[in-house]
């Protein structure tokens, strides 16, 4: 009980600073993200010792569930926050990022963890999907706040949004692709992933999601039109279908991180009462309430003996993945993105691929399912190197873009 009241202060505490210093924040080397994860470090086992959560059940587990939440509510918050109707209208982007761009980025992911730390392949390829998905969490701190909406025009943060938003859900098949190799023959596990994750724990999850959500929007259309329904309680009531469509995703055995989003999606578009002021209620909700515990409970689960039997191979790891991962797929793939994208534009998008929450969660899921404790080990050593890389750069890549950007229009 001890424990538990010492969190609730450390991480209420830690929600009050971050909200109290938000500007500061945002136009300094820091992110919440990154200051969250240090005071994890801090009162964690391995400086003050304040909190161990090893004694609180299966680490990995507490880890795993902490962390799907935390991607549900905050693709519930992207997925409100984009422009109604928004994947429809940049069909051509978000296929060309979520489709070819994605698969390099989990092909690099994979063979650098390969050849790298001479892992078995398959074993390689599965850490490379953990380190896949552009996590929604750390770049909704990059595309958000006054900064970003003065400095960033809309087609950039939305696209960055939108594929954060979309690529944690569809990240999944990867994952599992790794694990059924790992586990069964070729044949057999081919088989499985075509039918069973691919048709099932996906396609029904969009389905899923895009039904619950419509079907939510419409009654809150509803309730709104026949006033029986005050506008305070929108957001509690958007926090409260992410839990729905989560609960009953895992209850049918799809994926309830993508579902979430889709839900947040057709939501987004069947409701035509949104307002600017629910938008960010949503999204400084995700920020400050829901996000930054689990960077405390990160920082404190870390394992730093493990990372140190890496050796010099873990730090090469760590830089080839942050510079190979992604920015060479999209510099590759930028004129397909259309007219619009300048290189610029594809430079931003290709270094701003943060690896975050959705990472943790995958991670933690491959030890359950598969035992595979080394992508806990690798995954959470490159998602401390991102939180902390891409937080110091966010603010001077931003004033670059948009110093540039009024060269450009000069």
């Amino acid at each position: 009980m001890t424990e538990l009241n010492l969190m609730l202060l450390i991480v209420g505490g830690v929600v009050l600073l971050v909200g109290l210093l938000s500007g500061p924040i945002k136009r300094s080397l820091l992110s919440a993200p990154l200051v969250a994860l240090l005071v994890g470090v801090l009162v964690g086992p391995s400086v003050l010792g304040l909190l161990d959560p090893t004694g609180w059940g299966r680490q990995a587990t507490v880890l795993e569930q902490a962390a799907r939440l935390t991607v549900a509510i905050s693709l519930m918050g992207i997925a409100l926050r984009l422009p109604s109707g928004y994947p429809l209208k940049s069909w051509r982007s978000l296929i060309v990022m979520l489709g070819p761009v994605m698969t390099l980025m989990w092909l690099a992911s994979g063979l650098l963890t390969y050849f790298i730390l001479g892992l078995p392949f398959w074993l390689a390829m599965l850490i490379g999907a953990v380190l896949t998905p552009t996590d929604p969490v750390v770049s909704s701190t990059i595309v958000t706040g006054k900064m970003a909406e003065q400095k960033l025009p809309a087609r950039l943060r939305n696209l960055l949004s939108g594929e954060s938003g979309a690529n944690d859900g569809l990240a999944y098949p990867f994952v599992f692709l790794a694990i059924l190799m790992l586990e069964r023959p070729p044949t057999e596990a081919l088989t499985h992933w075509l039918t069973l994750t691919l048709l099932w724990e996906v396609l029904a999850a969009v389905v899923l999601g895009a039904i619950l959500g419509y079907g939510a929007g419409r009654l809150l259309q509803l309730a709104k039109e026949r006033e029986i329904i005050e506008e305070p309680s929108y957001l509690a009531y958007t926090i409260a279908l992410s839990l729905l469509v989560l609960g009953a995703a895992k209850l049918l055995g799809t994926d309830g991180v993508l579902a979430v989003f889709a839900a947040g999606i057709a939501l987004n578009m069947a409701v035509d009462t949104e307002t600017e002021t629910e938008e960010e209620n949503v999204q400084e909700a995700v920020n400050r309430f829901f996000v930054l515990p689990i960077f405390v409970l990160l920082g404190m689960a870390l394992p730093w003996e493990q990372w140190l039997e890496l050796g010099w191979k873990g730090l090469v790891l760590v830089v080839a993945i942050l510079l190979f991962r992604r920015l060479p797929a999209v510099l590759a793939l930028s004129p397909l993105l259309g007219p619009s994208r300048g290189r610029d534009d594809a430079l931003f998008l290709g270094w701003f691929g943060p690896i975050g929450v959705a990472a943790l969660f995958y991670a933690t899921l491959s030890v359950r399912e598969a035992g595979t404790h080394e992508a806990w080990v690798v995954g959470s050593l490159v998602i401390c190197a991102s939180v902390l890389v891409h937080g110091v750069s966010a603010a001077p890549l931003t004033n670059l873009y948009a110093r540039r950007s009024r060269e450009t229009e000069e």
